[in-house]
């Protein structure tokens, strides 16, 4: 039977909502996997959100933690105004409460989740204080790293490529468009930054479907415990 997974999104477009790129990417490496999708948000965004991805969207307040195998959060503008209050109060934001109450009831039942981009603030906010969650924000020392450190994540850099795997919390993290593709192989030319944040969404969804309990393997330039 197919897994349930929880896509939690904000919107229609990078800037204000859900990005598009790392949202399609999610369904479709979710369905690839043999994943159920379930796709959500908060009651204010839900038609936005179903312009984007062209399916049934669910009230956030209505997911059920023990009904679901999992979460991916894909980035956007949305994380940062419409999931949390990031915008305006920095490492002092609040998360939307019954996203903050479903990242808890999942972390307690230690079921996987995924954070793509900038929604890994998400992540830093609510399990930071209580698992001290691996996870990655792109760039060493850019200002959202920092205030992930500060609210108590232990913070990783990575480019687009990478992947950062917190087994203990089952929690999986890339930066998606936050960072620049890998550097290329010298001679050759840089790669356009959308096929590494496929590739790297693909292993996250597919961590977060295998239970995040086990590292992607080295040659997949994912990130453990190292």
């Amino acid at each position: 039977m197919p897994k349930p997974i929880a896509v939690i999104l904000s919107g229609s477009g990078r800037a204000e909502g859900s990005d598009p790129a790392e949202t399609l990417f999610t369904l479709l490496v979710l369905e690839r996997a043999g994943a159920r999708p379930i796709c959500a948000a908060p009651e204010g965004a839900r038609a936005e959100v179903a312009r984007l991805v062209g399916r049934e969207v669910t009230a956030l307040a209505g997911l059920d933690a023990r009904r679901l195998q999992g979460m991916v959060i894909p980035g956007g503008g949305g994380t940062s105004t419409v999931l949390s209050d990031y915008a305006s109060k920095h490492e002092l934001c609040a998360v939307e409460p019954s996203l903050a109450a479903l990242m808890r009831a999942l972390l307690q039942a230690h079921r996987p989740m995924g954070f793509i981009g900038s929604s890994a603030l998400l992540a830093a906010r609510v399990l930071g204080p209580v698992a001290g969650v691996r996870l990655t924000l792109g760039p060493k020392g850019s200002a959202v790293a920092k205030h992930a450190a500060v609210m108590g994540a232990d913070v990783r850099p990575g480019t687009a490529d990478d992947v950062v795997v917190d087994p203990k919390a089952r929690v999986a993290s890339t930066p998606g468009l936050l960072a620049p593709p890998p550097p290329p192989p010298e001679g050759s030319e840089p790669e356009p930054v959308l096929p590494a944040v496929m590739r790297s969404v693909d292993r996250l969804v597919r961590v977060v479907v295998g239970g995040a309990g086990a590292q992607p393997r080295p040659t997949d330039r994912a990130r453990g415990s190292a």
